[in-house]
Protein backbone atom coordinates (compact mmCIF):
# COMPACT_ATOMS: atom_id res chain seq x y z
CA UNK A 1 0.00 0.00 0.00
CA UNK A 2 1.22 3.71 -0.42
CA UNK A 3 1.40 6.14 2.16
CA UNK A 4 0.63 8.87 0.19
CA UNK A 5 -3.03 10.34 1.22
CA UNK A 6 -5.30 11.09 -1.30
CA UNK A 7 -4.93 14.18 -2.95
CA UNK A 8 -7.54 16.49 -1.78
CA UNK A 9 -7.85 20.42 -0.85
CA UNK A 10 -6.79 19.39 2.60
CA UNK A 11 -3.85 17.30 1.76
CA UNK A 12 -2.38 19.81 -0.30
CA UNK A 13 -2.84 22.44 2.50
CA UNK A 14 -0.82 20.02 4.72
CA UNK A 15 1.77 19.36 2.59
CA UNK A 16 2.21 23.11 1.37
CA UNK A 17 2.66 24.23 5.08
CA UNK A 18 5.07 20.98 5.79
CA UNK A 19 7.61 22.01 2.74
CA UNK A 20 7.92 25.60 4.25
CA UNK A 21 8.61 23.84 7.62
CA UNK A 22 4.96 24.13 9.45
CA UNK A 23 5.45 27.82 10.51
CA UNK A 24 2.51 28.51 12.71
CA UNK A 25 -0.52 30.86 11.73
CA UNK A 26 0.34 31.94 8.14
CA UNK A 27 -0.84 31.50 4.54
CA UNK A 28 0.16 27.50 3.31
CA UNK A 29 1.52 29.63 0.34
CA UNK A 30 2.58 33.55 -0.32
CA UNK A 31 2.74 33.57 3.11
CA UNK A 32 5.17 36.46 3.17
CA UNK A 33 2.81 39.81 1.83
CA UNK A 34 1.51 43.12 2.26
CA UNK A 35 -2.06 44.38 2.28
CA UNK A 36 -2.87 47.41 0.10
CA UNK A 37 -5.51 49.77 -0.82
CA UNK A 38 -6.29 51.69 -4.28
CA UNK A 39 -8.89 51.90 -7.11
CA UNK A 40 -10.14 50.19 -9.75
CA UNK A 41 -11.59 52.10 -12.98
CA UNK A 42 -12.65 50.26 -16.18
CA UNK A 43 -11.92 50.88 -19.97
CA UNK A 44 -14.59 51.75 -22.59
CA UNK A 45 -14.19 48.27 -24.12
CA UNK A 46 -14.29 46.17 -20.87
CA UNK A 47 -17.96 45.31 -21.61
CA UNK A 48 -17.00 43.61 -25.25
CA UNK A 49 -15.06 41.01 -22.94
CA UNK A 50 -17.55 40.89 -19.91
CA UNK A 51 -20.55 42.14 -18.18
CA UNK A 52 -19.38 41.22 -14.93
CA UNK A 53 -20.22 44.74 -13.07
CA UNK A 54 -17.11 44.11 -10.86
CA UNK A 55 -15.13 44.81 -14.33
CA UNK A 56 -17.18 47.29 -15.87
CA UNK A 57 -18.00 49.96 -13.29
CA UNK A 58 -15.65 51.65 -10.75
CA UNK A 59 -14.85 50.66 -7.27
CA UNK A 60 -12.42 50.41 -4.29
CA UNK A 61 -9.48 48.02 -4.01
CA UNK A 62 -8.47 46.08 -1.73
CA UNK A 63 -4.97 43.94 -2.68
CA UNK A 64 -2.12 42.10 -1.47
CA UNK A 65 1.16 41.80 -2.71
CA UNK A 66 3.18 38.71 -1.26
CA UNK A 67 6.12 36.89 -1.89
CA UNK A 68 5.62 33.11 -3.14
CA UNK A 69 5.99 29.87 -0.75
CA UNK A 70 5.16 28.99 2.74
CA UNK A 71 7.82 30.66 4.65
CA UNK A 72 7.04 34.30 5.77
CA UNK A 73 10.49 35.00 6.35
CA UNK A 74 11.45 34.89 2.67
CA UNK A 75 14.06 37.13 1.39
CA UNK A 76 12.91 39.40 -1.09
CA UNK A 77 15.79 38.74 -3.23
CA UNK A 78 15.42 35.36 -3.54
CA UNK A 79 14.82 34.76 -7.43
CA UNK A 80 13.21 31.47 -7.40
CA UNK A 81 9.69 31.90 -5.69
CA UNK A 82 6.99 33.90 -7.15
CA UNK A 83 5.80 37.19 -6.75
CA UNK A 84 1.70 37.44 -6.00
CA UNK A 85 -0.98 39.78 -5.89
CA UNK A 86 -4.20 39.26 -4.77
CA UNK A 87 -7.03 41.98 -5.67
CA UNK A 88 -10.87 42.45 -4.64
CA UNK A 89 -12.77 44.38 -7.91
CA UNK A 90 -16.63 45.48 -7.59
CA UNK A 91 -19.08 46.16 -4.13
CA UNK A 92 -20.49 43.57 -2.25
CA UNK A 93 -22.97 42.45 -4.39
CA UNK A 94 -21.01 41.92 -7.66
CA UNK A 95 -17.59 41.22 -5.94
CA UNK A 96 -14.70 39.38 -7.67
CA UNK A 97 -11.28 38.51 -6.10
CA UNK A 98 -8.16 37.73 -8.73
CA UNK A 99 -4.81 36.00 -8.26
CA UNK A 100 -2.21 36.21 -10.06
CA UNK A 101 1.33 35.64 -10.21
CA UNK A 102 4.54 36.48 -11.75
CA UNK A 103 4.49 32.98 -13.90
CA UNK A 104 1.94 32.22 -16.38
CA UNK A 105 1.80 28.63 -15.32
CA UNK A 106 1.34 26.78 -12.43
CA UNK A 107 3.60 23.84 -11.49
CA UNK A 108 1.26 21.05 -11.53
CA UNK A 109 -1.87 19.82 -13.78
CA UNK A 110 -3.85 17.73 -11.26
CA UNK A 111 -3.98 17.58 -7.82
CA UNK A 112 -2.69 14.05 -7.53
CA UNK A 113 0.52 15.92 -9.55
CA UNK A 114 0.46 18.42 -7.23
CA UNK A 115 0.46 16.48 -4.01
CA UNK A 116 3.42 14.20 -5.42
CA UNK A 117 5.28 17.25 -6.55
CA UNK A 118 5.08 18.47 -2.79
CA UNK A 119 5.22 15.63 -1.09
CA UNK A 120 8.57 14.93 -2.68
CA UNK A 121 10.52 18.46 -1.42
CA UNK A 122 9.00 18.08 2.23
CA UNK A 123 12.43 18.29 4.15
CA UNK A 124 13.77 15.48 6.04
CA UNK A 125 15.01 15.06 9.27
CA UNK A 126 17.79 17.39 8.43
CA UNK A 127 15.94 20.17 7.22
CA UNK A 128 16.15 19.60 3.55
CA UNK A 129 14.36 17.69 0.49
CA UNK A 130 15.83 14.44 -1.01
CA UNK A 131 17.50 16.23 -3.81
CA UNK A 132 17.58 12.76 -5.77
CA UNK A 133 13.98 12.29 -5.17
CA UNK A 134 13.21 15.85 -6.41
CA UNK A 135 15.41 15.27 -9.68
CA UNK A 136 13.39 11.33 -9.96
CA UNK A 137 10.11 13.07 -9.63
CA UNK A 138 10.51 16.15 -12.15
CA UNK A 139 12.17 13.45 -14.91
CA UNK A 140 9.06 11.37 -14.91
CA UNK A 141 6.49 15.09 -15.20
CA UNK A 142 9.10 17.62 -16.86
CA UNK A 143 5.73 19.66 -17.27
CA UNK A 144 5.66 20.73 -12.66
CA UNK A 145 9.07 22.52 -14.24
CA UNK A 146 7.50 25.14 -16.61
CA UNK A 147 6.86 27.16 -13.98
CA UNK A 148 10.10 27.44 -12.31
CA UNK A 149 11.87 27.43 -15.65
CA UNK A 150 10.13 30.46 -16.54
CA UNK A 151 11.17 32.11 -12.97
CA UNK A 152 14.47 31.31 -13.21
CA UNK A 153 15.39 32.30 -16.82
CA UNK A 154 14.08 35.93 -16.35
CA UNK A 155 15.99 38.96 -13.75
CA UNK A 156 14.64 39.63 -10.00
CA UNK A 157 11.94 41.33 -9.55
CA UNK A 158 12.94 44.91 -8.63
CA UNK A 159 9.53 46.55 -7.13
CA UNK A 160 6.12 44.78 -6.95
CA UNK A 161 5.05 47.48 -9.00
CA UNK A 162 7.21 46.78 -12.04
CA UNK A 163 5.87 43.25 -11.80
CA UNK A 164 4.29 41.65 -14.52
CA UNK A 165 1.16 39.37 -13.01
CA UNK A 166 -0.15 36.55 -14.89
CA UNK A 167 -3.30 34.64 -14.26
CA UNK A 168 -2.92 30.79 -15.02
CA UNK A 169 -6.50 29.79 -15.40
CA UNK A 170 -8.66 29.79 -18.34
CA UNK A 171 -11.59 32.02 -17.60
CA UNK A 172 -15.23 31.70 -19.29
CA UNK A 173 -15.72 35.31 -19.41
CA UNK A 174 -19.74 36.62 -20.87
CA UNK A 175 -20.36 40.03 -22.57
CA UNK A 176 -22.99 42.74 -22.83
CA UNK A 177 -24.00 40.46 -26.12
CA UNK A 178 -24.62 37.01 -24.12
CA UNK A 179 -21.40 35.64 -26.03
CA UNK A 180 -18.84 33.35 -23.98
CA UNK A 181 -15.10 32.86 -24.74
CA UNK A 182 -12.04 32.26 -22.74
CA UNK A 183 -9.97 34.65 -21.59
CA UNK A 184 -6.62 34.76 -19.23
CA UNK A 185 -6.15 37.65 -16.88
CA UNK A 186 -2.72 39.70 -17.50
CA UNK A 187 -2.06 42.62 -15.07
CA UNK A 188 0.85 45.01 -16.29
CA UNK A 189 2.65 47.47 -14.70
CA UNK A 190 1.85 50.80 -16.42
CA UNK A 191 5.35 52.36 -15.80
CA UNK A 192 7.18 48.96 -17.50
CA UNK A 193 9.19 45.86 -15.68
CA UNK A 194 11.44 47.23 -12.37
CA UNK A 195 14.37 44.52 -12.70
CA UNK A 196 17.98 43.72 -10.71
CA UNK A 197 20.69 42.43 -12.18
CA UNK A 198 22.92 39.75 -9.52
CA UNK A 199 24.98 42.45 -8.59
CA UNK A 200 22.03 44.89 -7.75
CA UNK A 201 20.34 41.94 -6.43
CA UNK A 202 22.97 41.19 -3.72
CA UNK A 203 22.79 45.08 -2.54
CA UNK A 204 19.62 45.08 -1.41
CA UNK A 205 18.31 43.93 2.02
CA UNK A 206 15.93 41.05 2.45
CA UNK A 207 13.08 42.85 3.19
CA UNK A 208 13.27 45.84 0.60
CA UNK A 209 10.43 45.10 -1.76
CA UNK A 210 7.44 47.06 0.99
CA UNK A 211 10.18 50.21 1.71
CA UNK A 212 10.51 50.34 -2.31
CA UNK A 213 6.61 50.18 -2.88
CA UNK A 214 5.68 52.52 -0.17
CA UNK A 215 8.10 55.15 -1.99
CA UNK A 216 6.70 54.61 -5.15
CA UNK A 217 3.06 54.66 -3.89
CA UNK A 218 4.01 58.26 -1.88
CA UNK A 219 4.72 59.36 -5.88
CA UNK A 220 1.17 58.26 -6.65
CA UNK A 221 2.67 55.85 -10.01
CA UNK A 222 1.51 52.49 -8.88
CA UNK A 223 -0.19 51.92 -11.44
CA UNK A 224 -1.74 48.63 -13.41
CA UNK A 225 -3.45 47.81 -16.39
CA UNK A 226 -5.56 44.47 -16.18
CA UNK A 227 -5.76 43.18 -19.42
CA UNK A 228 -7.84 39.78 -20.88
CA UNK A 229 -6.45 37.83 -23.45
CA UNK A 230 -8.64 36.08 -26.05
CA UNK A 231 -9.20 32.47 -26.43
CA UNK A 232 -8.29 31.11 -29.66
CA UNK A 233 -10.14 28.03 -31.25
CA UNK A 234 -8.49 24.85 -29.81
CA UNK A 235 -6.74 26.47 -27.17
CA UNK A 236 -5.66 24.47 -24.20
CA UNK A 237 -8.22 25.45 -21.06
CA UNK A 238 -7.79 22.29 -18.91
CA UNK A 239 -3.42 22.36 -18.56
CA UNK A 240 -2.70 24.84 -16.16
CA UNK A 241 0.92 23.72 -16.90
CA UNK A 242 1.23 24.76 -20.33
CA UNK A 243 0.47 28.27 -21.62
CA UNK A 244 -2.07 28.99 -24.68
CA UNK A 245 0.39 29.15 -27.97
CA UNK A 246 1.54 32.17 -28.96
CA UNK A 247 0.36 33.80 -25.60
CA UNK A 248 2.79 36.71 -25.54
CA UNK A 249 0.81 38.04 -28.69
CA UNK A 250 -1.93 37.64 -28.54
CA UNK A 251 -5.34 39.79 -28.96
CA UNK A 252 -6.04 41.37 -25.52
CA UNK A 253 -8.64 44.12 -24.13
CA UNK A 254 -7.69 45.98 -21.59
CA UNK A 255 -10.65 45.89 -19.27
CA UNK A 256 -9.31 48.63 -17.11
CA UNK A 257 -6.82 50.28 -14.41
CA UNK A 258 -5.66 49.55 -10.75
CA UNK A 259 -4.04 52.41 -8.79
CA UNK A 260 -2.78 51.17 -5.58
CA UNK A 261 -2.68 53.97 -3.61
CA UNK A 262 -1.59 53.04 0.16
CA UNK A 263 -0.94 50.23 2.95
CA UNK A 264 -3.83 48.75 4.88
CA UNK A 265 -3.51 47.15 8.02
CA UNK A 266 -2.90 43.12 7.58
CA UNK A 267 -5.59 42.57 9.33
CA UNK A 268 -7.66 44.32 6.97
CA UNK A 269 -6.69 41.06 4.52
CA UNK A 270 -6.26 38.72 7.21
CA UNK A 271 -9.57 38.79 8.51
CA UNK A 272 -10.91 36.60 5.36
CA UNK A 273 -9.72 35.12 2.13
CA UNK A 274 -8.82 36.25 -1.46
CA UNK A 275 -11.02 33.64 -2.74
CA UNK A 276 -10.57 32.72 -6.40
CA UNK A 277 -14.08 31.37 -6.48
CA UNK A 278 -15.64 35.04 -6.15
CA UNK A 279 -16.45 35.58 -9.11
CA UNK A 280 -19.17 38.05 -10.02
CA UNK A 281 -21.56 37.30 -12.41
CA UNK A 282 -20.28 37.53 -16.42
CA UNK A 283 -16.81 35.51 -15.52
CA UNK A 284 -17.20 32.06 -14.68
CA UNK A 285 -15.05 29.28 -12.98
CA UNK A 286 -12.02 27.70 -14.97
CA UNK A 287 -13.22 24.39 -15.85
CA UNK A 288 -9.35 22.81 -14.78
CA UNK A 289 -8.67 20.60 -11.61
CA UNK A 290 -6.39 23.13 -9.82
CA UNK A 291 -9.09 25.70 -9.92
CA UNK A 292 -11.86 23.66 -8.45
CA UNK A 293 -9.57 22.35 -5.42
CA UNK A 294 -8.44 26.27 -4.83
CA UNK A 295 -11.44 27.09 -3.74
CA UNK A 296 -12.02 24.58 -0.67
CA UNK A 297 -7.78 24.70 0.06
CA UNK A 298 -7.84 28.79 0.63
CA UNK A 299 -10.76 28.12 3.19
CA UNK A 300 -8.50 25.18 4.81
CA UNK A 301 -6.09 27.42 4.85
CA UNK A 302 -7.54 29.91 6.67
CA UNK A 303 -8.98 28.45 9.51
CA UNK A 304 -6.02 26.89 9.71
CA UNK A 305 -3.98 30.19 10.37
CA UNK A 306 -6.70 31.86 12.73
Amino acid sequence: MSDIPAATPASIVEALKAVAGNPPKVRASFAKGWCVRGTYTPSDRAGEVTRSQSFTKPSRVLARFSVGGGNPAVADTNNLVLRGFSFKLGDDDHRSDILVESAPVHFARTLDQMLAFLGARIPGPDGKPDMARVKAFSAANPETLNQANYIAARPLPGSLAGTTYWGVHSFPATNAENETRFIKFKVVPAGGEITLSEDEARTKPSDFLRDELARRMATGNVRFNVMALLDRPGDPTMDVTIRWPDEDHRDEVRLGTIVITGFEPDEACDASIFNPANLAEGIGHPPDEIFAARRAAYTISLAKRR
